[in-house]
């Protein structure tokens, strides 16, 4: 067999909608510039110097401006562990449901900046104002991605 590549082009027709899902999907990046700029100001204020991650646990509890540094760096990381998943799941779900994929990463999205400021406060119980909607919402996009993908495989082609 011969490994020469085909010139035939590639044509791939999104559902009416999508548009918004790729925006949603922007919307991430709009976060996390949001979360590292608490990390800095945090970071600053707590005199936590580069490359440590966080304050010690010691000097975290006796000091409030290097605590609520490694919340403001913990809210941070946390939404980095669960990005990638929640892309994957918004971006396959808003290829059958763009309306509904919409609607759960917009929900994701303000619920990640409630935990993320109730985070920062330097009181981690705070973080459950918005945990719940995101940890709800990205639940949804699972269920509705491995809907989409079987419903593209049911159908035995992959047609949007």
């Amino acid at each position: 067999m011969s490994p020469h590549l085909s010139t035939a082009a590639l044509h791939l027709t999104l559902p009416q909608g999508y548009g918004y899902v790729a925006l949603g999907a922007l919307g991430t990046c709009f976060l996390t510039i949001f979360q590292s700029l608490l990390v800095s100001k945090a970071r600053k204020a707590s005199g936590v110097k580069y490359p440590q991650m966080y304050a010690d646990e010691k000097e975290a509890k006796v000091d409030a401006k290097k605590n609520k540094f490694n919340c403001c760096q913990r809210a941070h990381q946390n939404t980095l562990e669960t990005l990638p998943l929640f892309l994957l799941t918004l971006l396959i779900s808003g290829l059958r449901h763009p309306r509904l994929a919409v609607g759960l990463g917009a929900t994701w999205l303000v619920g990640r900046v409630l935990y993320t400021v109730g985070y920062a406060s330097g009181d981690p119980a705070k973080r459950m104002q918005g945990g719940l909607p995101s940890s709800l919402s990205y639940i949804g996009l699972v269920i509705t991605a491995t809907t989409t993908v079987v419903q593209f495989l049911s159908e035995g082609d992959w047609k949007i």
